[in-house]
């Protein structure tokens, strides 16, 4: 048998379309009684009185218990929105502190022996009836990225790389992207496996462990990938190294596995200008970097000039949401390089050095850059085809404090101006019962520009409430970096 209560609610739901009826016939004069239409259209004659007489449908109307009143809830929710808009979306207990401030400006505190609060579980309820509201859990993200994820940077670059396009007559064909991605050789990738139910939480896994490090320097066109550039970390050149490497690729060492001026150089000249020479569509190429200090040295640039290579560089930590292999095309690689050691783990092989890494890459590759990963990768990079709108929806977070909205108070009949929200309650009771018993009451346009400017004023009172706790949390925060200067 179904509760109770959803009895009720399918009966009040059912009673709703001849209560309508009911009313309709009633404004028209086609029935003159209540009792006439109650009996008429089958619905209770106290709830027909009731909804003529201004009463609305119970489904629809806000229930008694709510501890925040409307206008409060509609200010913690853009309060809410507020942070989330700038990347900092509140934790569900700084909502119920901000729910706390609200009920503090608005109770008396004469009226309760202790402060007003929200309950342990409100802000679950609270999300639970906001449809535009939902908790989910936070992810990490670096502050520098979303500083430099402007609309109006992004959309300059977007249009600097057009205005190159179509300036030199660069085909799709002759664009390309290059950077460079690190591997600890001997480090296998998080996967989910099937073990026992006795174990709690992750289970650990074995895996070589050797963390060397190999930079690979890659680089995409249209639907296809040049052959990569191979740095090892050591001093001198090993003949095994060779014997392994595949056909078409180059290999170079430094210090500590990491790329330099003088390899970005020597890329430049032995691998990328010689590959794309049979390439070429047209007489320019375009190749998109990053913020490298490898890719901006002068004989970089000039050398790219000596070729026809016009290079465009990304805006700074932007890399992420511009760059074809960022986006689409390093995770696959490093996660298919991971599943690789980890079957060589299991095969019996407990150490991976670099001439195993030359036997794996190859494999990872083939299985990471594919024709249909690459022309996704620069299609979500807004590049191939042009669409910036690609890349400008995901942007969503602005690390801005925004200027909170101005309000404009209105002139009150009282002598004292209110400071709080519980005195403009007050204050707006007592104009609207004047309002109410004065014989000349004014038309109802005049009584909702008094509504909304009473909304407006606690919208205003609301923010200022806000605003004082992030003062207050911002003068904390400085007092603690003053004093930690003075030591």
């Amino acid at each position: 048998m179904p509760p109770m209560r959803n009895q009720n609610r399918q009966k009040l739901a059912q009673q709703e379309g001849p209560l309508l009826l009911a009313i309709r016939a009633i404004e028209k004069g086609e029935i003159k009684s209540i009792c006439e239409a109650a009996r008429i259209f089958n619905v209770p004659r106290c709830t027909l009185r009731g909804r003529v007489n201004g009463q609305t449908f119970r489904p629809d109307t806000r229930a008694n218990n709510h501890i925040l009143t409307v206008q409060e809830e509609e200010s913690l929710v853009k309060w809410i929105f507020d942070l989330d808009y700038r990347g900092q979306a509140p934790q569900q207990c700084m909502v119920r502190e901000m729910a706390d401030i609200l009920l503090a400006e608005r109770v008396s505190k004469a009226s309760s022996k202790r402060p007003a609060q929200v309950g342990k579980n409100w802000v679950t309820g609270f999300v639970r009836r906001q449809p535009k509201l939902q908790s989910r859990f936070s992810r990490k993200y670096n502050y520098q990225r979303a500083q430099n994820e402007d609309p109006e940077v992004i959309r300059a670059w977007f249009d600097k790389v057009h205005q190159t396009i179509c300036r030199y007559g660069i085909t799709d064909a002759d664009i390309y992207n290059f950077d460079e991605t690190g591997f600890a050789i001997g480090v296998t990738a998080t996967s989910k496996v099937v073990t026992r139910s006795e174990y709690y939480g992750k289970r650990a896994v074995a895996e070589p462990g050797n963390r060397e490090w190999v930079t690979a320097i890659e680089c995409i066109g249209s639907g296809f990938a040049l052959d990569p550039y191979i740095i090892f970390k050591g001093r001198v050149f090993i003949q095994g190294w060779f014997e392994y490497l595949p056909k078409g690729w180059r290999l170079d060492k430094s210090e500590n596995g990491w790329t330099t001026n003088e390899i970005g150089l020597r890329w430049l000249s032995e691998s990328f200008i010689p590959q794309t020479k049979s390439r070429r569509q047209g007489r320019w190429l375009l190749l998109i970097l990053d913020g490298h200090s490898s890719h901006l040295t002068p004989r970089f640039h000039k050398l790219c000039a000596e070729n026809d290579i016009i290079a465009i560089c990304m805006p700074a930590h932007s890399s992420h949401i511009l760059q074809p292999l960022d986006i689409g095309c390093f995770a696959p690689l490093k996660r298919s390089y991971g599943r690789i050691v980890d079957r060589w783990m299991r095969a019996g092989v407990d150490f991976v050095d670099k001439l195993e890494f030359l036997s794996n890459y190859p494999e990872a590759r083939s299985d990471a850059f594919t024709f249909e990963t690459i022309q996704n990768s620069f299609r979500a990079a807004g590049l191939l085809p042009y669409n910036p709108t690609e890349v400008l929806d995901k942007v969503n977070i602005r690390i801005r404090t925004p200027t909170p909205p101005s309000s404009r108070g209105s002139s009150v009949l009282q002598p004292q101006t209110p400071i709080n929200p519980r005195q403009l309650l007050r204050q707006a009771s007592s104009i609207k019962s004047g309002l109410k018993q004065r014989s000349n009451s004014p038309p109802s346009p005049i009584k909702s520009a008094l509504e909304q400017v009473f909304k407006g004023c606690k919208i205003a009172m609301h923010n200022a409430a806000f605003l004082a706790r992030q003062n207050e949390q911002l003068r904390a925060a400085n007092q603690k970096q003053r004093i930690k200067r003075q030591v």
